[in-house]
């Protein structure tokens, strides 16, 4: 049920910051993580500190709550209070952390009943724009390990015609899409 270690020692700053920067990474992804730390600077820096110890390395890492279960309510929290970049980066780290577009939906319907229709509105068409851009870069990682080769017919164990395969084609959860 839930991600986070299950440790009860009291971590020290060192490790705090440690697990926080492992835990980002996991939800947020390497590429928006090693964005936000190539545009640090010595004003940022104590926010970038504060964020990956006490966000990620405390509260995001506290067992109880499992990721997906955060996601659904940092998703609320965001939408509601219409935080809207921050609202499509969590979309897409609430895929990451194994909610599905129709949970994020019934999570903005909710918003809906409790925040508004206007900020829920909003909110879907973040999620929405959030949701297509996941798609695509799923879609880019998968075509990027695609190379044209020349199989014999029948050689490939998705079909039997001679198409661009892949060896990590077995690892991805769609191999359907190529067929």
């Amino acid at each position: 049920m839930d991600d986070a270690p299950m440790n009860d020692a009291p971590m020290n700053d060192a490790q705090r910051v440690r697990q926080g920067m492992t835990v980002r990474r996991e939800v947020l992804g390497d590429e928006h993580v090693d964005r936000a730390v190539a545009a640090t600077t010595p004003f940022t820096e104590p926010f970038q500190d504060f964020i990956t110890r006490y966000a990620w390395g405390d509260i995001w890492s506290r067992p109880g709550l499992s990721r997906a279960e955060r996601s659904l309510v940092t998703l609320s929290v965001l939408a509601a209070m219409q935080h809207e970049h921050e609202l499509a980066m969590h979309v897409k780290a609430a895929l990451r952390n194994g909610l599905t577009p129709e949970q994020i939906r019934e999570v903005l319907l909710q918003v809906a009943v409790y925040a508004g229709v206007p900020v829920a509105n909003r909110a879907f068409a973040i999620a929405q724009r959030a949701l297509a851009e996941a798609q695509a870069e799923d879609d880019a990682r998968l075509h990027s390990c695609l190379r044209p080769q020349r199989r014999e017919l029948g050689s490939c164990p998705l079909t039997t015609h001679v198409r661009p395969t892949c060896e990590r084609l077995y690892l991805c959860r769609s191999p359907t899409r190529y067929r």
